[in-house]
């Protein structure tokens, strides 16, 4: 039934991808379509596949159930107990949502009820035969996936439970991950098998959080990207408020008069518009940039990122893909010249680091130092749709972190030295043409030492035109390269002087004020 609807969905919608969303035996099922139908593309959405069933406890259960009375009227509501996320999950659930007391004492017996309701049901309709019947087929179906894994070539995502007590589903992610071409496995470490019946699962938020969402054949991260709604935004940087408090964040905007205000008023509303800015350590304006625009001016800003944060080319000790989850939900693009050319044909707001993480991993004593190439092809870029740009700065870093062992003094370790090797191989390679060091981009981690906190500061200058007098001559696009990057320094050295008259550059400072006037109030900083 299955195969003939997605044949027939195929063939009445040539060129679009068939989703088939599976849980359990149902997973099994959609591994056995696709490997059948490897022609049509399909992509997977498998929730504890039930291909582990040959390695779980329930393999046992047949055996034993021959020996059982018809009904398990004592035994069924046992082995329903062990399924997390039920009954006992969401009484907990309403005590945590902090429901007034009468609310939540009718909520709670309410679910006692139905969990009762439901297991005498289950157990009156469940005799023997019937669950007999349904290892059967839970083993016969994943027998005969099992048999066709090889044969499946459709993009996969598996979302593997963490507290599934019926499957082995932790194990069989991983299991999965390396026998499939084109699989990705996303970990619910405190969810039980039932794992699309759970509160807070939104499969929808998942699909777009691990860019697993397209109209077309292939993904295009421009036309395809949805922006999130407002409970994805808040779901994104809920976890990020105590960071927020840390950092306290400054955002000075230019006008187009000149005048330099608070928040990103003097940002332009209308697009293309390509914001250019110094990396500070570790990459970390990231944490803030995106979710200010959203919040204070409804632009969703689309940060061309390194292409790591979406693939490998093999596992590794890089970090798994799925940490930046939060990313690409917020927009984030693997940086190249065609998804800038994209960005810049659909009148983005476009966030670019031309220092990439030369400048985000830097070493010692090289803090707001700009590391860019020698090329200025963004500003071409810029040229050709007339876009906007404008430069800005972030400062910061040196109040929260400083770098104690950097890569020069890693690499002087022959087998760190090696180990940095074969984790730049484990993803994408990204200005493999430019020469020095600026080409040069090994992935390391900086060995830092936290500081007292201070605040981060960013500043945007005033806007710069370009148009075709840029994108004609090449000695005019090199002078509109070089003003960026001096419009840059002057913002950094504008800050850095300025920050030492914030009586509330300190983080004691600002917790007080806090504390006087709540934690959405705005903390006054220096004058400007």
């Amino acid at each position: 039934m299955v195969e003939t609807t997605v044949i027939s969905e195929s063939q009445r919608s040539p060129g679009q991808p068939i989703y088939l969303v599976g849980e359990s035996l149902g997973a099994c099922i959609a591994f056995s379509v696709a490997a059948c139908n490897p022609h049509i593309d399909l992509v997977l959405i498998l929730s504890n596949p039930a291909t582990s069933f040959g390695n779980s406890s329930l393999q046992h259960l047949a055996p034993l159930l021959k020996f059982l009375p018809d009904q398990l009227a004592i035994a069924f509501p046992s082995v329903l107990s062990l399924i997390p996320g039920g009954p006992l999950k969401r009484m907990l659930a309403h005590w945590v949502r902090g429901l007034p007391e009468n609310e939540t004492a009718a909520n709670i017996y309410q679910d006692l009820v139905t969990a009762s309701t439901f297991t005498s049901f289950l157990a009156d309709t469940f005799g023997r035969e019937s669950l007999l019947w349904k290892l059967k087929l839970l083993d016969s179906a994943a027998l005969f996936a099992n048999a066709h894994l090889h044969l499946v070539q459709a993009q996969t995502l598996i979302l593997s439970s963490g507290n599934d007590h019926i499957l082995p589903s932790r194990y069989e992610g991983k299991r999965l991950r390396k026998k499939l071409p084109k699989c990705e496995v996303r970990s619910f470490k405190d969810n039980g098998h039932c794992l699309f019946l759970e509160d807070g699962i939104d499969l929808v938020s998942i699909i777009k959080a691990t860019s697993f969402y397209r109209r077309g054949c292939h993904q295009d991260y421009i036309s395809d990207f949805i922006p999130p709604t407002l409970s994805e935004f808040n779901k994104c940087y809920g976890v990020n408020r105590l960071l927020e408090v840390v950092m306290g964040p400054v955002f000075l905007s230019t006008t187009v008069d000149g005048k330099v205000v608070r928040g990103l008023g003097g940002i332009p509303s209308e697009g293309p518009v390509l914001l250019v800015g110094n990396h500070m350590l570790l990459a970390s304006d990231k944490i803030s940039l995106p979710g200010q625009f959203v919040h204070e001016r409804n632009i969703n800003l689309r940060p061309l990122v390194h292409p790591m944060m979406f693939t490998r080319m093999r596992d590794g000790l890089l970090p798994d893909v799925s940490v930046y989850d939060t990313l690409r939900m917020m927009g984030s693009v693997p940086i190249s010249a065609t998804h800038l050319h994209n960005l810049l044909s659909a009148k983005s707001h476009i966030l670019l680091f031309p220092g990439g993480i030369r400048e985000a991993l830097h070493r010692k004593g090289e803090e707001y130092k700009l590391m860019w190439p020698e090329k200025p092809e963004f500003v071409r870029a810029a040229a050709k749709f007339g876009a906007k740009i404008v430069p800005f700065c972030g400062v910061g870093e040196d109040d929260f972190l400083k770098v104690v062992v950097d890569y020069n003094d890693q690499i002087k370790v022959p087998i760190v030295r090696e180990v940095l090797k074969r984790v730049t191989a484990e993803g994408p390679g990204v200005r493999g043409s430019v020469e020095g060091e600026e080409g040069n981009q090994d992935f390391h981690m900086p060995g830092v030492i936290p500081k007292c906190p201070g605040r981060y500061y960013y500043y945007f200058g005033k806007e710069i035109e370009t148009g075709e007098e840029e994108l004609r001559d090449r000695e005019k696009t090199k002078e509109v390269y070089a003003k960026v990057k001096e419009e840059i320094e002057r913002c950094i050295e504008f800050v850095k002087q300025r920050r030492e008259e914030d009586p509330y550059r300190p983080l004691l400072p600002r917790l007080h004020y806090h504390l006087q006037h709540g934690l959405l109030t705005q903390v006054p900083t220096f004058p400007f």
